[in-house]
This record gives structure tokens, C-alpha cells and sequence, in this order.
């Protein structure tokens, strides 16, 4: 894998990793910031008796409203502006006039595009009372993801990432999604270089000052293995077992990491406390 200026770079995916400089950075905090308060906005009003619809026209409008659009709406063929992933979705689920009920946990992944850059941002809900297990599930998996991105500074590699999510997940009697990872991210949706969420200390692409992308790993109560439905989108859990993802996009500074899609209103993890 080699390295490019993101200045010198055209905006496609070229099998090159893009190094940003500090608009980059900046532009990707506005981006960030922007998707982080949509996710905000959902925790007001996502509850039992509210449908993954009236959730995916909330983020379309907050989009409008300031001045981005969804990035997944009619991306090859995507007809929403928000992934809604309920129970045992893992990822790709697809919006529906379906109230949630009690019990539902459900992962928001939002991707608004500011003056061309994609801020890019999922996380989980708990509607109304949730079992532990669901509750144990989103503890673990919010912590895999954190302590993934701990793992980013100039000098480490993209395999210490999967390393720390895999070592954290698998003693908890959770597995980590293989078939699914996290990008490169900044003008172009999903970039170089794809971040495993399993892997090795020490293989993988060095990470470099000025690499964007995203840390997402999806943690499944049962095995690892997915399928994807006949729509061409929603992935399930094969053993029908509970699932949940965060996702957060960051860049590598010259000292350790810059998390761009923080909650500006400090919802990290359900339960949430409107703010």
C-alpha cells in the first residue's frame, strides 16, 4: 500500500492511502460535528412506537436544514438517508414504517456530506427496557471501538486496531464481524485503506499523520458469521443472535488520534440523557 497527498489526489478511490493536511482536518471536524448532532437529534425522539422511517425523514431534514444531504441517499440504488439495523441486523438495514418496540436495540449510521466531505458516524439505541444481554452487548462493543482507536498513533500499524478490538471481544464470549469494516474516509465515501476489525499487532499499512478513516466493528452475542438478504443490503446474523456497532471517524495526528464525530452533547452510549 502506498501513500499520496490527498491535495495531489484525484477524489475517486485510487488503491492509494490519502495523507490530509490541516484543511483536511478541518473540514472533516465540520463534517463530523454535523453527523455527531444528527445522531444527537435522534435520541430526542427514537422510543417505542417510533419507526425507523420517521428517523431517516428526521436526519434528511436536520441535513437540509443545514446545508449537506445524506450520502447513502440513492447511493447505487440506496433509497434512504440513514442505515437503521434492528436486533440481529449487523449493518444495512433499511428504514420501514415499523414501529420499534420495547426491548429493540437499533444501530443509526448517518453519513452527511458539508462542502464535500463525509462526516460519517453510527450508534446504537436501547428502546425503552432492554435485556442485559443487549445491554452487555452495546457495554462491549462501544469499548471495543474505544479502545481501537486507542490504538492509533504515527508508527503503529492497521493491524494493532483489529488486535485491540479482537483481544477486548473475544474473552467476553462475543465474536467480531469479518465480512464488514471500516474505510478510509474525507472527499470520497469509502476510501483506502479498509480497517479490519480483527488482525495482528504490528502487520498492516503504517499509519501516518494525515490518514482519515473510520474505526466501526460490529460485535455479534453469537458467532461471526453473516448473510445478506435478498434486497442486496440488509446483512443478518446467521444464528439470528443479537448485534450492535459504533462508529466513529478519526485522523491520525502527530501525536496519537483526532476523533472528528464526538457528541457535542456527550451521548456516547445508551442510556442516553437528553441534553
Amino acid at each position: 500500500m502506498t501513500y499520496v497527498e490527498a491535495a495531489a489526489a484525484p477524489l475517486r478511490k485510487t488503491g492509494q492511502i490519502k495523507l490530509h493536511g490541516p484543511e483536511g482536518f478541518a473540514a472533516m471536524r465540520k463534517a463530523g460535528q454535523l453527523a455527531a448532532q444528527a445522531l444527537d437529534a435522534i435520541s430526542e425522539i427514537i422510543g417505542p412506537g417510533v419507526s425507523t422511517e420517521a428517523v431517516d425523514k428526521l436526519v434528511f431534514d436536520f441535513a437540509v436544514s443545514h446545508g449537506a444531504y445524506p450520502a447513502t441517499l440513492n447511493y447505487r440504488g440506496y433509497r434512504y438517508s440513514v442505515c437503521t439495523s434492528i436486533n440481529h441486523v449487523v449493518c444495512h438495514g433499511m428504514p420501514s414504517p415499523r414501529p420499534l418496540r420495547e426491548g429493540d436495540i437499533v444501530n443509526v449510521d448517518v453519513t452527511l456530506v458539508v462542502d464535500g466531505w463525509y462526516g460519517d458516524s453510527s450508534r446504537m439505541y436501547a428502546i425503552g427496557e432492554i435485556p442485559r444481554r443487549a445491554e452487555r452487548l452495546i457495554e462491549v462493543t462501544y469499548e471495543s471501538m474505544m479502545l481501537g482507536i486507542a490504538a492509533i498513533k504515527p508508527g503503529a500499524h492497521l493491524g494493532d486496531i483489529g488486535a485491540a478490538i479482537q483481544a477486548y471481544v473475544e474473552p467476553q464470549h462475543m465474536s467480531v464481524v469479518r465480512d464488514f469494516c471500516g474505510h478510509g474516509v474525507g472527499q470520497v465515501f469509502h476510501d483506502e485503506p479498509n480497517v479490519v476489525h480483527v488482525g495482528r499487532r504490528g502487520e498492516g499499512p503504517e499509519l501516518k499523520p494525515g490518514m482519515i478513516f473510520t474505526v466501526e466493528p460490529m460485535i455479534n452475542l453469537g458467532r461471526p458469521h453473516v448473510k445478506v438478504l435478498s434486497d442486496g443490503w440488509t446483512a443478518v446474523t446467521r444464528d439470528r443472535s443479537l448485534s450492535a456497532q459504533f462508529e466513529h471517524a478519526v485522523g491520525v495526528t502527530e501525536t496519537g488520534v483526532e476523533i472528528f464525530t464526538l457528541s457535542p452533547k456527550g451521548y456516547h452510549k445508551p442510556p442516553y440523557t437528553l441534553g
